[in-house]
């Protein structure tokens, strides 16, 4: 049985003015590059990384996240919240449902209940 193991997926570094920067790092499992020069492709030495970065493209691409970078930030936020508020829904949704599965379990066993003990008929009162 061979085991499989999927590339890691490249982040530009920040220096320190904040700027997204390329630096090669190590490889383990190939590297992946979301910039979008080559769909689904996997770099599996760092030689080969290291001239994909060199690349108009991916240079392209990290002028826009440099360009972007307060959005990014925003957008962070935004989605903290909304993981927050997803959370919390989940939690609550859950708490209902234990209630409810609690309910249904009492109420089958009280119907179980009533199953097992047969009801008693006055047979005199039959015509």
């Amino acid at each position: 049985m061979d085991l499989s193991t999927t590339p890691d997926t490249y982040t530009p570094s920040v220096d320190d003015a904040g700027n997204y920067v390329d630096n090669v790092p190590p490889m383990k499992n190939g590297l992946y590059c979301p910039c979008g020069s080559r769909k689904d492709h996997i770099y599996d030495t760092a030689a080969k990384f290291n001239s994909h970065i060199k690349t108009k493209i991916h240079q392209k691409w990290l002028a826009v996240l440099n360009a972007n970078k307060a959005n990014y930030y925003v957008e962070t936020l935004k989605m903290k919240e909304l993981i927050d508020n997803q959370q919390k829904i989940i939690q609550k949704l859950e708490t209902q449902l234990m209630s409810k599965s609690a309910t249904i379990d009492y109420l089958t066993i009280q119907l179980g209940a009533k199953a097992a003990s047969p009801t008693l008929a006055d047979l005199l009162d039959i015509n």
